[in-house]
């Protein structure tokens, strides 16, 4: 006991802002690569002013960013409410409200990781709210790291970057600029595989029981969080044409034929299993879903409003990190890691190794389509040449970013809004849940 709160109170005195980690991130990348590689500083430094703004990643981070304010409009329409109240109306205790928001999180990160983060940010804040109100004793940072803890299983699930741009037929040949990788893998060999379905069960079931357990065994108070109507506001005062904003059945009516247009379009795909889901079809479907659980525009609008303020360090933080992910990239650093992971390894140790690098990178380059378009080429020729499945490797690379997401808290911005928290009051019960996926995921890679 006295260890972790020596550890807690070491996290809390020296771990600086998200951003000034991205800030230090930056200067450290480009220290690593001026020593590793024999390339001008100059050319380190307009390799970092070219990589803030790359087309193709700037793309991808629209992409991302839309997801996660999609899905926090989405949490925050009168269903998601209605079902958060379900959700609280049995919880009492310090425990019993760890371990609740931590399987109720990680089980919607299997189907978004935006609406998984934003749901389990507004359920911490919900929980820390009526336990205010109550004047229960909580241990409100750990109930913010079980918010968190979708983060923790995200890239298995549904809108995981890696295994939805393997499923884009085309996509392997085009980012390895090769033409003897398959057109695609199917979403049915990677986040639908056996190994991971089973890695999730295990995820979903061991994470709530040790923060339960880290629950009972830590210190707690009664919160002192001010009463917040996190729900968008309803605008009464519309007048002459606004008042379309306001009309019930257009909203939904609209959200209705968007649902119908992605489920014809997923009957219909045709060819390999689940082809159809990717990045923006994910994201069609929750602006479907944003229309039809709205009210109307008025509301679907406000949420968007307050949906973005969420956001905000995300916007202005990912270019940092693509810059950081330029400079690597220019000084060869990824090469060096990967091809050292690959050149000590078999057919059983190459996918841990694998993990190993994709955590290390994402400390770096907290973005699961990033990661992969730099590893991915290096993973699938290592793949390859030494016999592991391409689905195998994947997955590898996505538990391996999953991982560190418990050390990275780029991701943790809207949630630390949300809830009024700070990183580094999470992070020393972050490592925690970081410490049971190294054992399921590694455990999983060798089974199967």
């Amino acid at each position: 006991m006295k260890l972790a709160n020596k550890y807690t109170s070491w996290f809390q005195k020296y771990l600086p802002s998200p951003f000034s980690i991205a800030i230090l991130l930056t200067f450290v990348a480009l220290v690593g690569s001026i020593i590793f590689s024999d390339k001008d500083l100059a050319d380190h430094f307009i390799a970092w002013q070219n990589g803030l703004w790359e087309p193709n990643l700037l793309v991808f981070a629209f992409q991302m960013m839309l997801m996660l304010v999609l899905g926090h409009v989405l949490a925050l329409s009168n269903f998601f409410n209605s079902v958060m109240h379900v959700i609280l109306k049995p919880i009492n205790t310090n425990a019993t409200a760890v371990a609740t928001v931590a399987f109720f999180t990680i089980f919607v990160s299997f189907f978004n990781w935006g609406l998984s983060l934003i749901f389990g940010a507004i359920l911490a804040r919900k929980v820390g709210e009526k336990f205010t109100t109550n004047n229960l004793p909580l241990n409100y940072p750990l109930v913010g790291a079980a918010g968190f803890s979708g983060l923790m299983t995200w890239h298995g699930g549904l809108s995981g970057s890696a295994p939805l741009k393997a499923a884009e037929s085309g996509h392997l040949n085009t980012l390895t600029n090769s033409t003897s990788y398959p057109d695609a893998i199917s979403l049915s060999e990677t986040v639908f595989s056996s190994m991971n379905l089973v890695v999730f069960g295990l995820l979903l079931v061991a994470i709530p029981l040790m923060l339960y357990r880290k629950a009972k065994n830590s210190r707690s108070e009664v919160p002192e969080l001010a009463i917040q109507d996190i729900k968008p506001s309803y605008n009464q005062e519309a007048k002459g044409a606004e008042r379309i904003d306001q009309m019930w059945g257009l909203s939904k009516g609209i959200g209705m034929a968007m649902a119908a247009l992605a489920l014809y379009i997923a009957v219909t795909s045709g060819g390999r299993a689940l082809s159809f889901l990717t990045p923006n079809f994910i994201n069609f479907c929750l602006l479907a879903g944003c229309f039809w659980l709205h009210k109307n525009f008025t509301t679907f609008l406000n949420a968007v409003d307050e949906a973005i303020s969420g956001a905000a360090g995300i916007l202005i933080q990912f270019p940092l990190y693509f810059g950081i992910l330029a400079i690597l990239q220019s000084g060869g650093l990824i090469d060096v890691l990967s091809n050292t992971f690959i050149a000590i390894s078999n057919t059983t140790t190459l996918p841990l190794l694998t993990v190993m690098s994709a955590g290390i990178v994402n400390i770096f380059v907290p973005s699961g389509g990033g990661q992969w378009a730099i590893q991915g080429p290096i993973l699938l020729n290592a793949a390859t040449e030494v016999g592991v499945p391409l689905h195998k490797i994947i997955m590898a690379m996505a538990y391996g970013d999953e991982l560190t997401n418990m050390l990275q808290p780029f991701w943790a911005l809207p949630l630390l809004s949300i809830t009024g928290l700070k990183a580094k009051e999470l992070l020393p019960y972050t490592m925690y849940i970081l410490l049971i996926g190294v054992i399921i995921f590694i455990t999983g890679l060798l089974i199967f």
